[in-house]
């Protein structure tokens, strides 16, 4: 039944020997990109300290007093019925400490019941929520740290599952405030009940460094972010793939296996955002990783790659965010974020 900040490097070295991805871990839906902006950078994007609330709600270091009284909220349709989203809010405390709180869902539609000889008696549904808080606190002028404390609950028909997840971050915003560098380790969790009896599975951690750059006389900001940094090996290698012989030559051809920099380039996803003005980002990124393991070999499309765009307006964020997962199909979200702070505004001016 599975799914698919003391000293980062202790976390990086101490995760190495446990991390799974790939149908090997519970609770998949944990890796989603829970909103528009992140879709639109492929799943994952930590390096960017500004006024999206989703952002620090993902990434809680990267939570600022620019999110005080933000509200969001996310929503994405999949094929077959399947959709997902999140909602939100942060909240300034003293100090220029964060606050914030979220709900996130997955819905898996309706099925068919069938007996085992393929009759359908029925239907059942399936899904997922996780209920969620994040603390940040900057320490200095650069440096922020930052908490989510995550409870995971699962139903599939009458099975479920439950446990708990933390994610941990630090960013650097360096005073020309165009740097950020930031490290985060997700989903450090464990299952605290299984979908069967005695059969609790591992939730795998994700060890992230991104770096991004927001160019002095342009107007464009260039992430890259390393991924999985606590697990060497993303290849897939089929256990059931045996040498064979080519017909032609009769010679015997070896199983090949992924070499160092196929390796090294499966952890690397490359980000690119173009910032029009105050009002209009335009987004694209690219996941080597992702590409290599969904595309179709006769046709691989656009598979890997990711798109979006953002529109900053008085009162609202509106965002839209693709990711191209395979030629099969295409993840589309949408994002809508607001400062509650502007609809009291309005309301004392009318009152005036």
């Amino acid at each position: 039944m599975s799914k698919g900040i003391a000293s980062f490097l202790f976390l990086f070295v101490a995760y190495q020997s446990i991390a799974q991805i790939g149908g090997q871990s519970t609770f998949g839906f944990l890796n989603l990109g829970y909103s528009a902006r992140m879709v639109g950078l492929g799943t994952n994007f930590i390096t960017a300290v500004d006024e999206d609330v989703t952002l620090g709600l993902a990434t809680p270091s990267l939570l600022n007093p620019l999110h005080h009284k933000n509200a969001s909220f996310s929503h994405s349709i999949l094929s077959g019925g399947l959709n997902y989203g999140q909602f939100g809010y942060a909240h300034q405390l003293k100090n220029e400490a964060m606050l914030s709180g979220h709900i996130r869902y997955m819905s898996y539609g309706k099925m068919d019941w069938t007996l085992p000889t393929g009759e359908v008696v029925g239907t059942f549904s399936a899904g997922d929520v996780i209920v969620g808080a994040g603390y940040g606190h900057k320490i200095n002028k650069i440096i922020t740290l930052g908490a989510n404390l995550n409870f995971i609950f699962s139903t599939l028909e009458t099975y479920q599952a439950f446990g708990m997840g933390v994610d941990l971050s630090g960013t650097f915003n360096f005073e020309d405030k165009r740097t950020v560098v930031t490290a985060l380790v997700r989903n450090l969790g464990i299952q605290f009940s299984g979908y069967t009896d005695n059969n609790r599975e591992p939730i795998a951690p994700n060890a992230m460094i991104g770096v991004s750059h927001r160019l002095k006389h342009a107007p464009f900001r260039i992430s890259v972010l390393a991924h999985h940094l606590n697990k060497w090996d993303l290849t897939y290698n089929d256990p059931n793939a045996v040498a064979k012989v080519d017909p032609l030559s009769g010679q015997l051809q070896e199983i090949q296996q992924a070499g160092f920099m196929e390796k090294l380039g499966r952890h690397f996803t490359f980000q690119l955002e173009t910032l029009l003005g105050k009002h209009i980002q335009i987004r694209a990124a690219f996941d080597y990783h992702q590409r290599q393991e969904m595309k179709v070999v006769d046709r691989t499309g656009m598979a890997g790659f990711s798109f979006g765009f953002g529109l900053m307006l008085k009162k609202f964020q509106i965002q839209y965010g693709i990711n191209v997962v395979s030629a099969a199909g295409f993840n589309n979200m949408f994002t809508l974020s607001t400062n509650l702070n502007e609809w009291k505004k309005r309301e004392r001016s009318i009152a005036e």
